[in-house]
């Protein structure tokens, strides 16, 4: 290039020097302004709300699972904004299944601030919070420690993963859509996101749909009240791929199940396959399923929960059969049911019976043997092996087992529907053979069946729909009472209408 004058000469030699230098200081100040981002998020506070109350912390309180596995609060409410049409027509997480007590956030949601960014998650109430009515008419009563019958979990986490890669999960679709929902950041906060909060939310989401989705892909959809307990645990934390899994283990998706009277349980063979005998390691495990790490696991919140757990009773059965019926139901129950399940007493709940919390062996008990097979001897091993190691949580107790466990039947009328894999609607169609069973059902619902459990109409499809030709879902086995002579088998009907 040719300059015109010694001093167009000499600037352009400046230029060249700076430019490099111009560059480096650039290069310093990004590392200066992450590097700041990076202390003062160290130094910002953490903590949690207290609830003053056992059923408010039941509800909201957080149990730990938010560091590892939650999202910001802002993004939590921005999500119905930016996809109205995943969130119709209420435009909120009922859409979902997930229910509202007058707080901001669904219960079972809970928040806990790491770093200066309040983040949230679930808590034991997710799965173990349901309403019921006593006809459609009626306003819906919120009964903490049934069945989550209505959520559909894996409608939301099928949401929460296809938005990972939502070209609208941007850092300024967000912000638009946070602003939007009455949360807009600040200049500095607008700075820590940009380099810190949004970039880590992005990788984690990403991260996570890469692992799951594949399983998923591999399962019927669960529906509303059910759950796949440990098949997400080993692709989450123990980084199987899910297509190491096996055919016979893949699905294994199971009715949540109440949680009243826990006390009584100690030393019962817990969960469906009761593969545990610990109420304590029971809980810590079904922490780590709603989220919980156990780097993360706030033990004195989920230990507050569990003391009032052995305690809470489940409310009383509104169904009035008649008391005739009750008596002579009661005696055959007594004969042919209680020596497994308890019984319902004047007073409450009687927990005794030769076989009550023990495994029945698949052979016997004849149902679904697809949850059973899901709880594989080498997940059982990396549980006992590598969960809370070094710790005086480390958990011991878990086994294999052959079969499901003889559970206690108390609350029995908010359990519906039942067996394990909740693939019988009402306790009347439980008494019938399986070949007389609804083969397609519609759950979710939350309307009382005056047959027990929920009115649960048949279906051809769609959303809800249970299908028990799919894996996992069938409805056979438990044939006790079922080849009853109508008049007992209506007596046996009333008596369990009580509980």
């Amino acid at each position: 290039m040719t300059y015109h004058s010694a001093v167009e000469a000499e600037l352009a030699r400046r230029r060249r020097l700076w430019r490099p230098l111009l560059v480096l200081v650039l290069i310093v100040l990004l590392a200066v302004v992450v590097l700041g981002i990076a202390v003062v998020l160290r130094v910002l506070p953490s903590g949690t709300p207290h609830y003053r109350s056992e059923d408010a912390h039941f509800r909201h309180g957080s149990i730990g699972a938010e560091p590892e596995s939650g999202i910001p609060y802002k993004v939590w409410m921005a999500l119905p904004e930016l996809f109205p049409e995943r969130f119709a027509p209420q435009g909120d997480y009922s859409a979902f299944g997930f229910l509202y007590d007058g707080e901001t956030l669904p219960v079972g949601i809970s928040r806990r601030t790491v770093s200066g960014v309040e983040l949230v998650w679930f808590n034991c109430a997710v799965c173990h919070t349901g309403t019921v009515r006593a006809n459609a008419e009626a306003a819906p009563e919120l009964i903490s420690g049934m069945p989550a019958q209505q959520l559909d979990l894996h409608g939301f986490t099928r949401f929460i993963l296809d938005a990972a890669t939502d070209p609208r999960v941007s850092p300024e679709s967000l912000r638009a859509a946070m602003r939007d929902s009455g949360n807009a950041l600040g200049p500095v906060e607008a700075l820590i996101w940009r380099f810190a909060v949004f970039p880590r939310l992005r990788e984690g989401m990403i991260d996570r749909a890469a692992r799951l989705s594949p399983l998923l892909d591999r399962q019927p959809a669960w529906g509303p009240g059910r759950v796949d307990t440990f098949n997400p645990y080993k692709v989450l934390a123990f980084r199987q791929h899910a297509r190491e899994l096996t055919e016979g283990e893949v699905v294994g998706a199971s009715d949540f199940p109440s949680i009243f009277l826990q006390g009584p349980r100690e030393g019962m063979q817990l969960h469906w396959d009761g593969n545990n005998t610990s109420l304590a390691e029971r809980n810590l495990s079904a922490a780590l399923g709603a989220g919980v790490t156990p780097a993360t696991a706030d033990h004195p919140a989920i230990e507050r929960i569990a003391r009032w757990l052995r305690e809470l009773p489940p409310p009383p059965s509104p169904h009035r059969p008649d008391p005739a019926a009750v008596d002579r139901g009661r005696a055959v129950y007594a004969r042919d049911c209680a020596g497994c399940h308890g019984r319902q007493g004047d007073d409450g709940y009687v927990f005794e019976g030769a076989r009550l919390g023990t495994v029945e062996p698949l052979a016997n008990v004849g149902t679904d043997r697809a949850r059973l097979d899901s709880y594989t001897q080498s997940f059982r091993d990396a549980q006992v092996r590598e969960l809370f190691k070094g710790t005086p949580h480390a958990f011991r107790n878990f086994t294999k087992t052959d079969g499901y466990a003889n559970a206690p039947l108390d609350g029995l009328w908010l359990r519906g529907p039942y067996l394990h894999n909740g693939s019988v609607p009402t306790l009347a169609d439980l008494l019938a053979p399986p070949e007389a069973r609804p083969p397609r059902f519609r759950r979710g619902g939350d309307v009382i069946d005056p047959q027990g459990g929920f009115v649960s109409p048949p279906c051809d499809g769609g959303p809800g729909c249970f299908d028990t030709a799919l894996r996992g879902n069938s409805n056979a086995g438990h044939l006790w009472g079922t080849g009853l002579p109508v008049p007992e088998k209506s007596d046996l009907l009333a008596y369990l209408l009580t509980f």
